[in-house]
């Protein structure tokens, strides 16, 4: 009884010092003049996840998604078990046709957005031969997932031919691309943007290049996400207080109609990755390769932010809720994550 007390000061004093340490929320998140037609969304790993999970509940708002090293929306069933060992690495189990039906019938229900808006949409899915994570062959499920509603099959690029570990690629930053990428935060140099090709397919093609003398001369802003969890906080929802924003410096003064993509981190890549230990800062959101093609093609980033919990949710990793840890209704318009997520995106393209 008595460790039982201890333990009781011990978890109230983390919390009481959670909130000094992380109170600072950054600045207001600012609308921009940004063209609605042309809001797009990406992640890798559990962000590759959410970033599909978003694409299908407001197919109404996104026209393109790209999905780095991720899972296909609704696998897991609100199941952790089913998530880490199927929806992860068993593809041979996992049925295009279920998924279907999951998606249409929750479509039909008002869970969801109609997928006959994902009718146009342009999709992106890379999954790396030599990952050790998630099992190469869930991209062609993925795959056969979108195949069932875009309409036109040429809008749907996958590349499933580099010797990727699981990893975000890059151009020229990170580990060795084959190699175990965590002691670099994911990130690896694997001589591919996969940024900027998933960019350039979602906005048709001809976007411009980064070359290695591109420079960010955009703004880098920390911005609050505790006022888009209007009842909760955003630690009960696994969120950081704080996100990021990357805004071109074409797009700075608002006076030029901008594009938008939301791209999510990785497990283990929030600027936090554990209270009270470990942190990658800003690495992703710096080294990912996206502020170069937003900066040289007017397309603001935004940078949402996921952490580590170990009481409540359970979350270990600090990924995104792919698998029901918040609330059974974590992939519907009622998700804790996605309502706050949807409230950042349209501040920010003043929805």
């Amino acid at each position: 009884m008595k460790l039982f007390y201890i333990f009781g000061i011990i978890v109230s004093i983390l919390y009481v010092t959670e909130s000094f340490l992380f109170f600072s929320s950054g600045d207001r998140l600012n609308e921009y003049n940004v063209d609605k037609s042309q809001v797009s969304v990406s992640g890798i790993s559990s962000g590759g996840a959410m970033a599909t999970q978003m694409h299908v509940i407001f197919s109404k708002l996104f026209m393109g998604v790209g999905i780095i090293a991720g899972t296909p929306f609704a696998c897991s069933a609100g199941n952790a078990a089913l998530a880490v060992t199927v929806c992860m690495g068993t593809p041979s189990a996992i049925l295009p046709s279920a998924l279907e039906l999951t998606a249409s019938t929750w479509a039909t229900l008002g869970n969801i957005d109609p997928t006959s808006n994902m009718a146009n949409d342009r999709v992106y899915i890379f999954n790396g031969r030599a990952d050790s994570v998630v099992n190469p062959g869930i991209g062609h499920i993925t795959e056969a997932f979108y195949e069932h509603y875009v309409t036109d099959n040429s809008n749907i690029k996958t590349v499933f031919n580099i010797n990727a570990e699981h990893c975000m690629p890059t151009s020229n930053y990170g580990s060795q691309c084959d190699q175990q990428s965590k002691p670099t935060d994911y990130l690896s140099n694997c001589n591919y943007s996969a940024a900027y090709d998933l960019l350039n397919h979602i906005y048709g093609g001809n976007l411009k290049r980064p070359t290695s003398n591109t420079q960010q001369n955009g703004q880098l802003l920390k911005f609050g996400q505790d006022e888009f969890f209007y009842i909760s906080t955003p630690a009960t929802s696994s969120m950081d207080n704080v996100g990021y924003i990357y805004v071109p410096s074409g797009c700075v003064d608002k006076s030029k109609q901008c594009k938008m993509h939301v791209a999510f981190h990785g497990c283990e890549m929030g600027q936090i990755f554990f209270h009270y230990s470990s942190t990658i800062g800003d690495k992703y959101v710096r080294h990912g390769g996206y502020n170069e093609v937003g900066e040289l093609n007017d397309i603001i980033i935004l940078y949402p932010q996921a952490i580590k919990e170990i009481l409540y949710p359970v979350n270990p990793h600090g990924c995104w809720d792919w698998w029901g840890y918040t609330t059974v209704a974590f992939a519907t318009h009622l998700g804790n994550q996605p309502v706050a997520l949807k409230r950042m995106i349209d501040r920010v393209i003043g929805a």
